[in-house]
């Protein structure tokens, strides 16, 4: 089976929207500026998950509306409700709101500060 290994967010500024991303998960950013790419670490290598990078973006962003033409990556969170309060403060906006998946969490997505959509799960079986 084929998993994924690495995820590239694409960004019109990849030092400013990195600010972001640490600011609201925690990421580790290290700029290489050999290759302008800057590696993003998302946690310890001993548990689940991957880690990726920001690429500069080749060409203008989605327009406001537009359908996602990406993988829409989700970020397990240990609160959905805190997790949003966080990036709203640091500059996202919802793209759709919190819901249940009944028996397995919660779900919500967010606009990054370069309108990329990123999800945000709770885990919880109880959720309805």
């Amino acid at each position: 089976m084929n998993r994924p290994v690495h995820f590239e967010i694409h960004a019109g500024d990849p030092a400013k929207l990195s600010k972001f991303y640490a600011e609201v998960f925690g990421w580790q950013i290290t700029h290489m500026p050999q290759f302008d790419y800057y590696l993003i670490s998302t946690g310890d290598n001993d548990g689940p998950g991957i880690n990726g990078g920001f690429v500069k973006r080749m060409g203008p962003g989605a327009a406001a509306g537009a359908a996602v033409n990406a993988f829409v990556c989700s970020l397990g969170v240990a609160s959905v409700d805190a997790a949003l309060e966080k990036a709203l403060a640091a500059g996202a906006q919802v793209a759709l709101p919190k819901m249940a998946i009944p028996g397995v969490g919660w779900q919500a997505y967010i606009r990054d500060p370069d309108e990329n959509i990123v999800g945000l799960h709770q885990a919880d079986a109880g959720a309805k």
